[in-house]
């Protein structure tokens, strides 16, 4: 059973004028499936797509105010951590939202209180009902007081690069080229040791006659093996002029064959 939610107006500090506002934020679909309501106009799913767009607003606006001189890939970097679900997460923990959720008796059985996703999507639909309710400021309030809070951005170490993936990607963007694919392209040995080969691929441009550059790389997991896999591609790139357009040159193919 949910908790009280004039609890969660103390801890947020703003009191609801449309109370209806913060019960369908807290609302899952599995209670609106149980008892036969019309999902879309009575669960939180759309609150959660319209405090989506809100929260990417606000936190693109604090990292700006915050980071000024920082570059554009370095704030699609720090703004991707912080509206990930991992942050949401955290930020519901702290206001104890999981106690608050009204839920259908299946998600309840199973632990909906506690699941990751289900607490990240209703940080972004309180998000939502502040906005619906009171405009944007107290969205913005809680936004920066509970999901930025005393956020500081980590500092690079001498230049050096851990995840390779989003280097690559802002190496991309700094180049204007499309966006890295990574693909599976082959598995080998038992479930307990398997061996994954990932190929990360990046035209040089659109249309025909682009080139394509190739990394390639074995890992006994997915996640590594696009790490080595992109930071090949990365230390490729970092060798040719930024119009290069030739292929790299161990394991490259034109993307018109």
């Amino acid at each position: 059973m949910a908790a009280d939610a004039t609890i969660l107006e103390t801890s947020i500090g703003y009191k609801f004028r449309d109370r209806e506002l913060l019960e369908r934020a807290l609302t899952h679909r599995s209670k609106v499936h149980e008892v036969g309501l019309d999902p879309v106009s009575c669960d939180n799913g759309q609150m959660e797509f319209l405090g989506d767009a809100i929260l990417g607003f606000v936190v693109s606006e604090c990292l700006v105010k915050r980071y000024g001189t920082a570059a554009e890939g370095r704030l699609s970097k720090l703004k991707a951590h912080l509206v990930s679900s991992t942050r949401l997460h955290e930020t519901a923990q702290a206001l104890r939202l999981g106690d608050y959720l009204i839920l259908g008796r299946g998600e309840e059985l199973t632990g909906g209180r506690a699941k990751k996703a289900l607490l990240a999507d209703a940080v972004e639909a309180l998000i939502a009902a502040l906005y619906l309710d009171g405009g944007l400021e107290p969205a913005r309030a809680l936004i920066e007081q509970r999901v930025v809070g005393e956020f500081e951005a980590p500092t690079e170490v001498d230049g050096a690069v851990t995840d390779y993936k989003s280097a690559l990607q802002e190496a991309a963007q700094t180049r204007k080229l499309p966006a890295p694919r990574y693909f599976i392209v082959g598995e080998e040995g038992p479930e307990h040791l398997k061996t994954f080969t990932v190929e990360v691929r990046l035209n040089t441009k659109n249309g025909e006659g682009r080139a394509e550059f190739v990394g390639r790389a074995q890992g006994s997991t997915k996640k590594t093996a696009e790490q080595d896999a992109a930071r090949q591609l990365l230390s490729y790139l970092a060798s040719r002029p930024q119009s290069a357009g030739a292929r790299l040159a161990r394991g490259s193919r034109s993307a018109d064959k």
